[in-house]
Formats: structure tokens, C-alpha cells, sequence
């Protein structure tokens, strides 16, 4: 299985094209894009509303199945994601889901607790902490591989997680 991830795109529809042309069995944009709902940009991704998003279309997270692993996807700052990962991870554990996706912090990272991936893609426009423009690429059989790409489409880092 192979998913694409973007974050807080803020507005920049070249990276949102960029990223959306890429070959995987699903792609989400966790939110911040402050682009419209129906944006042909972002047809092709599962997509949620983000703190900086005001179409009331978006919704506040999707639930998605990807060839036998339940996704989450939320933007995270309903989830206090900035302070703690506690509250996406009870929600996680109450619907179910394999893999968490979120945002909102700009700070890319990923994290397995008792077998559930929790990814935040980073940010393609505005990332921080000194980290760089990043968006994420999860592949999931064996092992669980987390690569963080750069705009190049260059690894910054790559994470590689057993999957028990």
C-alpha cells in the first residue's frame, strides 16, 4: 500500500498540483490548503478542513480504507495536536484506524504506538523549527516505510518502522 501526504500548502496550488500528480493508492491534503473544496487541484485527494480553511465544505476528517488499513485524517488543531498526540490517538483507537494523518504544526514526523501510525507530513509552504518544505510518502507491506520529500521531490528523511 502507498499513500501520498501534504499539509499546509497555504494557498500554493503549483505544490498541491505537484504533489497530486504522483503515483499512489490514495493521497490526503491534511488541511490549510485555503483553496476552495471543489478546486480541480484537489480532485484527486482526500482532503479536510484545516484552521485556515473557511469552505464550509471541508470536513473536519475523513475516515478511508487503502487496500485493508484504516486511515484517519484530520488537520489537528481540534486534536491539540501542538501539545500532545493523546486525543488522535483516542480516536484513533475508537474508530479503529491503522494510520493517523494530520498537520497544523508545519513540523514533519512520524511516530507507531501499539501499531498505529501517526504521520504529520510537515508543511509544502510554510514549515518550521528550521525543518524544510516537506510532504510525506507512507508504503506499508513488511515494514512500515515513512519518506519525507522535499519540493524536488528529494528525501530529506527516511523512516523505517517493522510492522508487527
Amino acid at each position: 500500500m502507498k499513500i501520498v501526504v501534504m499539509s499546509d500548502s497555504h494557498g500554493d496550488k503549483e505544490t498541491v498540483k505537484a504533489v497530486s500528480t504522483l503515483s499512489a493508492d490514495a493521497m490526503f491534503h491534511c488541511g490549510d490548503s485555503e483553496l476552495a473544496y471543489d478546486d480541480p487541484v484537489l480532485h484527486t485527494m482526500h482532503r479536510v478542513r484545516g484552521n485556515c480553511d473557511y469552505d464550509a465544505s471541508f470536513p473536519a476528517s475523513v475516515v478511508v480504507d487503502v487496500q485493508g488499513k484504516k486511515v484517519l485524517a484530520v488537520h489537528g488543531h481540534e486534536h491539540a495536536v501542538k501539545q500532545s498526540l493523546m486525543r488522535l490517538y483516542y480516536s484513533a483507537k475508537e474508530l479503529g484506524a491503522n494510520i493517523v494523518l494530520f498537520g497544523h504544526s508545519h513540523l514533519y514526523g512520524a511516530e507507531m504506538q501499539d501499531g498505529i501510525l501517526f504521520l504529520n507530513p510537515g508543511s509544502t509552504m510554510q514549515p518550521r523549527g528550521g525543518k524544510k518544505a516537506t510532504y510525506a510518502v507512507v508504503e506499508w507491506d513488511e515494514t512500515v516505510r515513512v519518506t519525507f520529500k522535499n519540493m524536488q521531490h528529494e528525501i530529506v528523511e527516511l523512516t523505517e518502522i517493522k510492522n508487527f
